[in-house]
C-alpha cells in the first residue's frame, strides 16, 4: 500500500484550527481517528485523575509513547491501542461506544 506523504506528517499536522485533540482537522481519516483516541485516552486519565507515569506502569505503554499519542504526535499503533484497552478496561478505539471496552 502506498504510503506517500500522509504517513510523514503527524497526525497533529493536519489540524486546521483549534487545539489538539480537539481541533478541526484536514480530511485525512487516519489523523482523525487518531484524534479519537487521544481524546478518549485524555478523558479516562482525567476522568479517573490517573498520572501518565501510573497508566505507562499499569499497561506496560512507555510513558513516551503516551505522551506523544496524546499530543498527536505519533501513529499509535493497534498493539498499542489494544494494550491500553485491555489493561485500562476501557474503549478508545473510534466507532464503539466509549465505556464498552472490549471483552
Amino acid at each position: 500500500m502506498p504510503q506517500g506523504d500522509k504517513r510523514r506528517r503527524k497526525p497533529a499536522e493536519y489540524l486546521l484550527e483549534g487545539a489538539w485533540p480537539h481541533a478541526v482537522l484536514d480530511d485525512h481519516h487516519g489523523a482523525q481517528v487518531a484524534q479519537e483516541v487521544a481524546a478518549r485516552l485524555r478523558r479516562v486519565i482525567e476522568e479517573h485523575g490517573w498520572t501518565i507515569v501510573e497508566v505507562s506502569r499499569w499497561t506496560g505503554v512507555d510513558r513516551i509513547t503516551i505522551t506523544r499519542v496524546l499530543a498527536g504526535q505519533v501513529w499509535c499503533d493497534l498493539l498499542t491501542i489494544a494494550t491500553l484497552e485491555k489493561e485500562l478496561n476501557v474503549d478508545l478505539w473510534p466507532g464503539r461506544n466509549p465505556g464498552n471496552p472490549p471483552e
